[in-house]
């Protein structure tokens, strides 16, 4: 997937103009892409779209229509759009109660560099986290991850092929759990991977 450019974006008055009926398109776009992997881990896989309604988002919030302002917006969410062999995931840790989140914040230190995904008949995919800046400490991990998982051409040609994919946690302190993606989650990831299926045509 190509990076975004400014000439990509809708410029505030636009954005206004179409705004529900954009931000419809991607809440529906999302659905397949929301995997939830046992007690309260939600990975949100990322792909142009959802980072385009991220600027935009950000854009009408902060008011920004300097080009200075977009520029150094599209530069702090361009990393997180797929490049054609990885998936980019926003993983959130859901705890609802104040207390019991940071009671497991606590103990789920580490759990960033646990979380992995695997296409069957292949090795675990371990994530590749943060790589922006630290986001846990010596007493807890953070509640929201920015994650990569790199593929090999031969797993993607697998998962293109039928293989399935699971996504799962291997954090000692994190209730032991494995999902198997259904078809419409892999069929959206997918699209993440058509560079390299392409070229391997």
């Amino acid at each position: 997937m190509h990076a975004l450019q400014r000439k990509d974006l809708f410029s505030l008055e636009e954005y206004a103009e179409q705004r529900s009926e954009f931000r419809q398109r991607v809440l529906k776009h999302k659905i397949p892409r929301r995997v939830a992997i046992g007690e309260a881990l939600v990975l949100y896989f990322e792909d142009r779209l959802t980072v385009q309604y991220q600027i935009q988002e950000m854009l009408r919030i902060e008011k920004i229509f300097e080009a200075a302002g977009i520029a150094e917006e599209l530069e702090t969410y361009n990393p997180l759009i797929p490049d054609g062999r990885n998936l980019k995931v926003t993983a959130m840790l859901e705890y609802q109660d104040v207390e019991h989140r940071k009671r497991r914040l606590a103990e789920l230190r580490g759990l960033e560099d646990l979380v992995w995904l695997q296409v069957t008949g292949h090795q675990k995919v371990f994530a590749i986290a943060n790589e922006d800046l630290e986001r846990s400490n010596a007493e807890k991990t953070s509640a929201v991850h920015f994650m990569r998982f790199e593929f090999s051409p031969e797993m993607i040609v697998a998962l293109s092929t039928g293989s399935e994919l699971s996504a799962g946690c291997d954090h000692p302190n994190y209730p032991p759990s494995k999902t198997t993606l259904a078809n419409a989650n892999t069929r959206s990831l997918l699209k993440d991977f058509d560079d390299t299926l392409e070229a391997s045509r």
